[in-house]
């Protein structure tokens, strides 16, 4: 046998060419099939108008937004007895703080302003209250007596007037109103309490408001130096600044608001008074009260006092207190809220009236009355991070500004 013998390869040798052949293909089918359905692609998308591809884009951010705030919603519902009282203490800061300052700056000592602060609530919420009761339990007997014959006359008068309702038919109609009360109170103590139904649920709110109104004054610019600190440190300047600049509204909010609740309720009040409508005192602390629901709340309140004039008073006086609440509100809608309360919030009334419907929808009376603050803080804030300015500003150091 001539020549030279080649050595024989293994048989491993082809395995492997044939795999890295195979493998080649398999490459060269997919980028195939990719090319082919990148052409698919672009030929379906170029077949879509721009307009769609825009609104398609805005859609689906837009759906993640909503399904995230419903999200924070839900958790904030279940924390209700948490957040809540904790919004009211921020608010009843607002208030408070400037004052506690003021009596440091006029060398008072840190804690005993902080006490006299907090004593100064108590006060006023007990005088309040003592004005009301004794007004009301001062005139209960001729009270008691007039709404009874106010309720004799109303009973005549559906009987012998144009309606002609008989004795069942009132009663019925009397027992529908009543069931419909008590159907719809579970809802109305809710959305008036939101801290739950329970005893033990309000006064947990109210130790809850009284604790975190405490630590705000003693500490507010460690919390606030805490919050600012959960932030990367590129962002910090600029939530310290759109936070100082959200507080700073924050309290001209709510000195604005006191002083149109107050406007109100004298006014309201002393209508009442002079016309000689029972509970002008109740009557111009409902008000008082209602008034911090902008809008809305002076209203309703009004109406109240409205409906006494009618059954005490009878329809002349009735028809003069709806003057005296409709001057008041002429010169709440044309004086303090474009002067005033335009100056504090930088709000439109168009958006006032729509933040406190939306507010009374998603979580009733709370909603309401934190609606107009809330709106007008995040207004502020997200301006200032718009506007860009704290990019020049540098980190925060501690201590961070008083609150």
């Amino acid at each position: 046998m001539s020549g030279t013998a080649h050595p024989r390869r293994p048989s491993g040798f082809f395995a492997r060419r044939q795999a890295a052949a195979r493998a080649r293909y398999d490459v060269a089918e997919s980028a195939a099939s990719l090319t082919e359905a990148t052409t698919t692609a672009a030929a379906a998308a170029g077949s879509v108008p721009p307009g769609m591809q825009i609104a398609g884009a805005w859609a689906w951010r837009l759906l993640v937004i909503m399904g995230a705030l419903a999200a924070l919603l839900f958790v904030l519902a279940q924390f209700s007895l948490v957040i809540i009282p904790l919004l009211i203490a921020v608010v009843l800061s607002a208030l408070l703080v400037p004052y506690k300052n003021f009596l440091v700056r006029h060398h008072w000592p840190r804690w005993l302003a902080i006490v006299v602060s907090i004593l100064t609530v108590f006060i006023v919420i007990g005088a309040l209250g003592f004005l009301v009761t004794t007004q009301i339990s001062s005139g209960y007997a001729d009270l008691k007596t007039q709404s009874t014959n106010s309720y004799n006359m109303l009973r005549d008068w559906l009987k012998t007037g144009p309606l002609q309702l008989s004795d069942d038919q009132i009663n019925g109609y009397i027992g529908q109103a009543f069931q419909a009360i008590q159907n719809d109170s579970s809802a109305l103590v809710s959305g008036a309490l939101s801290v739950g139904s329970t005893l033990t649920h309000v006064l947990t709110g109210v130790l809850l408001v009284l604790f975190s109104t405490l630590f705000i004054l003693i500490d507010g610019r460690g919390i606030w130096a805490f919050v600012v600190r959960i932030f990367p440190k590129r962002a910090r300047a600029g939530v310290d600044g759109a936070g100082t600049a959200g507080w700073t509204t924050l309290q001209s909010f709510v000195k604005v608001q006191i002083l149109v609740a107050f406007v109100d309720a004298v006014g309201i009040g002393l209508g009442a008074f002079l016309l000689g409508v029972p509970l002008a005192v109740p009557v111009a602390v409902l008000v008082f009260l209602g008034s911090f629901i902008p809008v809305v709340g002076a209203v309703l309140t009004g109406v109240v006092a409205i409906f006494i004039a009618l059954v005490y008073n009878g329809w002349p006086i009735a028809l003069a207190m709806l003057g005296v609440v409709l001057l008041v509100q002429q010169i709440e809608g044309h004086v303090l809220q474009p002067l005033v309360m335009g100056t504090a919030v930088k709000v439109h009334p168009l958006a006032v009236v729509l933040a406190v419907a939306g507010g009374s929808i998603i979580a009733g009376i709370p909603g309401a009355f934190f609606a107009v603050p809330f709106i007008a803080t995040l207004n502020v804030m997200v301006k200032y991070i718009a506007s860009g300015v704290w990019h020049a500003r540098p980190e925060p150091k501690e201590p961070l500004p008083d609150a």
